[in-house]
């Protein structure tokens, strides 16, 4: 019966790390350099199993479901503009950790295309001896230099995992809050439930792999010209003139990269305050 009773435990403890459980971080942004009183603030996913880990905004999810609702229904829904505009995301990038050979992989957008690279500078934290409390968790205090900020990051060892948001790991526990000398970004645990797997995510257009010093001059290469870009990018096609939605025909081209051209420096300019500043 003691050996039914011990086989009993290991079984459950091996089902209940088979699941993937999902921690929600509140991220606070202030992607403006020119308006730090221009604050963002989302919920992000840190998804994880026994092999992975996945980071990604919560809007990005909904806004691929909205999406894919669409085109099953052969695009009879349409698409609710508003609604599209409600769950647009400061954080277009997901980040997977996979635990098996400790390799970090960052997925974002350029253009039309989607480009991966693996992160090829490691987290050296500072590990103190300070402690407090954050919620129901006991943490404690950790300090990293990374992409141009210095961050203090809490971590608890409450719980088995030895994970965190964005591209934080290596530390003995999980990370509930990390937060740059500036004030600039933050990352706090809300919240954590089980889910069944790992969400089905869009990925639309060609899939480049690249190092990260070529995806940095790929997205100065983007702000630069977007224009050009987006027609230089394999089986692009270039750019169709979209058809005038009061039926007058194709738009004029020269409108069209004037106003893309236009829209990029807004984004740049929402954007010129990066989490990453090197």
């Amino acid at each position: 019966m003691k050996k039914i009773g011990v086989f009993a435990m290991v079984l459950l403890a091996q089902i209940t790390f088979a699941q993937t459980n999902r921690f929600v971080y509140q991220v606070t942004m202030k992607p403006n350099a020119e308006d730090k009183n221009d604050i963002k603030t989302e919920n992000a996913y840190l998804d994880i199993s026994a092999d992975k880990s996945m980071f990604y905004s919560e809007n990005r999810i909904k806004r691929d479901s909205v999406m894919r609702a669409n085109f099953q229904s052969g695009g009879a829904r349409g698409f609710n503009r508003d609604q599209m505009e409600s769950l647009r995301s400061v954080i277009n990038y997901s980040i997977e950790k996979n635990k098996k050979d400790q390799k970090t992989i960052y997925k974002d957008r350029i253009g039309r295309d989607i480009y991966t690279y693996e992160e090829d500078r490691p987290l050296n934290w500072k590990i103190l001896s300070e402690t407090t409390k954050i919620g129901d968790y006991k943490v404690q205090k950790a300090e990293t230099d990374f992409g141009g900020r210095k961050w203090t990051a809490w971590f608890t060892t409450d719980l088995p995992y030895q994970d965190g948001p964005y591209k934080f790991s290596g530390l003995p526990g999980l990370v509930v809050k990390a937060e740059d000398s500036s004030g600039d970004y933050s990352f706090d645990l809300m919240k954590n439930y089980k889910i069944a797997d790992f969400p089905e995510m869009n990925s639309f257009g060609n899939a480049m792999k690249v190092k990260r010093t070529d995806y940095v001059k790929q997205q100065e290469k983007y702000k630069s010209d977007p224009t050009a870009f987006i027609n230089s990018q394999r089986g692009s096609g270039g750019i169709n003139p979209p058809r005038n939605r009061n039926g007058g025909g194709n738009q004029n081209p020269a409108d069209m990269r004037k106003r893309m051209e236009e829209r990029v420096k807004e984004e740049a300019k929402n954007n010129s305050n990066p989490i990453e500043l090197k």
